[in-house]
């Protein structure tokens, strides 16, 4: 599976985006980074767009739909599998670039590349 797609241990509620992320915590391997402003789920090519608050300075990240580990109905929580720094460290992200395809190329790069915490979900 690659870092553009949920995994397929999360179930269908994802993938037919029966199950809405908007306003859900996100939760790294190390604490809090914000709330999910906006996710899609589009075939091989998802993405959380996350509002980070005060944590980087009010910024919003974008976490390839891979990078979620678990999401949690209950307590509103999507908890992804890398930490606090490997997330402050991504290329950064401006809302005009979403569909742009070298920062696109570049983030799933970033993301993809592994680093503590990544599951290999093949």
């Amino acid at each position: 599976m690659d870092v553009w797609t949920y995994p397929s241990e999360l179930g269908t509620g994802l993938t037919d985006a029966s199950v809405d992320l908007t306003g859900f915590e996100v939760e790294a391997l190390d604490g809090s980074i914000g709330k999910v402003d906006e996710a899609t789920y589009e075939t091989g090519r998802s993405y959380l767009v996350v509002d980070t608050g005060p944590w980087i300075f009010g910024k919003k990240v974008m976490l390839p739909a891979g990078v979620v580990e678990s999401v949690d109905l209950d307590t509103e929580k999507v908890y992804v599998n890398r930490s606090k720094d490997e997330i402050k460290n991504a290329p950064e992200f401006d809302d005009s670039m979403r569909n742009d395809e070298k920062y696109r190329t570049e983030l799933g790069t970033y993301y993809g590349r592994g680093g503590r915490g990544y599951r290999d979900w093949d």
